[in-house]
């Protein structure tokens, strides 16, 4: 089935750390923090569980299958599976939205990417220490307000990904998985086992794991079930060009089941590590956005240990936004490189400098460029709202549609080797439940 051309994972392992990688971003430490802490803690959290389970893993099997089965990009992909199947090719335009997402969501990820690196360094010569709460907001007022210094760290945070990306899937991707997620992992639980003598770790627990079920609405549950879809990389043509690259003995159902347990573990850990030094630290939760480049300096510059536990907070912030960065160039090169005749090379650096200019038309929305409004948004919200709310719901819609029914249903069972009552539970999730989640996501985020 594959090309001699297209490139392969060197293991099932390789496989694994790198979708988890991309899986791992922000969005687990950052977004999933302060979504906890808005949100009432523990009633989020087991939503948020529950929607992993019933619309993550079917969706993210669905573009994994989609994608080895086409073994080429995620638009070449979509159409040559539907004309085989005798569908329109018209499907094709999942792929196009996904590698589309990709390309818009890496442009201003990969400021928040620059805010990360400029947050190491700053941990690291003490910018931190002794700060009050105005002191530190301004600091992440004045970066955002200097074109120049959001210029630097988003050109310096392209670079690194250009970089590794250009070395291809197992140098590059592969390589960088393996070495970045075992770090990511230990920094992780040095910073919980810090937690666990903060004094606070069993309010932290409380918090998240002892669900106060008046905090649960209609929001709340829509919320768990938002991220629960976006923290695993679906929507955006990564997981359709990953599994273009995955052989057939790799078991879809247990590896996604592996993903997932990692990224949640990981996301549950974040929690567990940053909300012991918010608590021991006298400060509130639900600071939104703010928790991670404002409350936390506010903790690390005025603690015990505060350098070094700060300089390992942002850089397991950098590398978990590093995994996820390669993961979203990788579908727009992969789809250069073989719908043109750029190599490999070409293809990464012509798509990192149109991803970097965005880029920095995004950043230039925090100061210069401020009042330049699309639909009554800065540059920067028009991307993340685009891409979240409809680029994202529709892209993944249409993958698990697509596997669910128009993909021959006896060879779907066998690709997956499921029991009979698996085939009838697969079926009842990848037809409805997970379609209903998407749908419920998309129509609450329009209105």
């Amino acid at each position: 089935m594959a090309k001699l051309a297209h490139a392969q994972w060197s293991s099932r392992m390789g496989f694994v750390l790198a979708a988890a990688g991309s899986a791992v971003g922000l969005g687990n430490i950052w977004r999933f923090s302060y979504m906890v802490g808005d949100s009432g803690g523990a009633a989020f959290v087991l939503v948020y569980l529950a929607c992993v389970a019933l619309v993550g893993l079917p969706i993210l099997v669905a573009e994994w299958m989609i994608g080895r089965r086409g073994q080429k990009n995620p638009i070449n992909t979509m159409s040559d599976l539907a004309a085989s199947h005798g569908k329109t090719r018209a499907w094709a335009t999942i792929g196009v939205s996904g590698v589309l997402a990709a390309f818009l969501i890496l442009s201003f990820y990969s400021v928040i990417g620059g805010w990360s690196l400029n947050y190491t360094l700053s941990s690291v010569i003490g910018t931190f220490n002794g700060q009050d709460a105005d002191s530190i907001g301004a600091l992440f007022s004045g970066m955002l307000g200097s074109p120049t210094t959001l210029l630097l760290w988003h050109t310096a945070f392209m670079v690194l990904v250009i970089g590794i990306v250009a070395r291809g899937v197992t140098k590059g991707l592969e390589s960088a998985a393996r070495t970045m997620m075992p770090a990511l992992v230990v920094l992780m639980l040095i910073l919980v086992g810090y937690g666990m003598t903060s004094g606070y770790f069993g309010e932290a627990l409380s918090f998240m794991f002892s669900p106060d079920w008046s905090a649960l609405n209609g929001g709340v549950a829509l919320a768990a079930m938002g991220q629960a879809f976006f923290t695993l990389s679906l929507g955006m043509g990564i997981m359709m060009a990953y599994g273009s690259y995955l052989g057939e003995d790799v078991n879809l159902i247990s590896t996604a089941r592996t993903v997932i347990i990692l990224d949640t573990a990981i996301a549950l850990l974040a929690g567990l590590a940053i909300f012991p030094i918010v608590f021991a630290n006298g400060l509130s939760a639900g600071e939104g956005p703010g928790l991670i480049f404002v409350t936390l300096p506010l903790a690390f510059g005025n603690m015990t240990g505060g350098t070094i536990l700060g300089l390992m907070f942002f850089l397991l912030l950098t590398f978990a936004a590093l995994t996820s960065a390669i993961s979203l160039l990788e579908p727009v090169v992969e789809t250069l490189e073989e719908r043109t005749s750029m190599s490999r090379l070409v293809a990464t650096f012509a798509s990192g400098i149109a991803v970097w200019a965005l880029g920095v038309a995004a950043l230039l929305s925090f100061n210069v460029w401020a009042e330049v409004l699309f639909f009554g948004l800065n540059i920067f919200d028009l991307l993340d709202t685009f891409t979240s709310k409809i680029l994202l719901p529709l892209t993944g819609l249409g993958a698990i549609l697509f596997a669910a029914w128009c993909l021959e249903r006896k060879s779907v069972e066998t690709e997956l080797g499921l029991s009979a009552a698996g085939v009838g539970v697969w079926n009842i999730l990848a037809r409805f439940v997970a379609p209903a989640g998407v749908i419920a996501v998309f129509v609450a985020g329009l209105i």
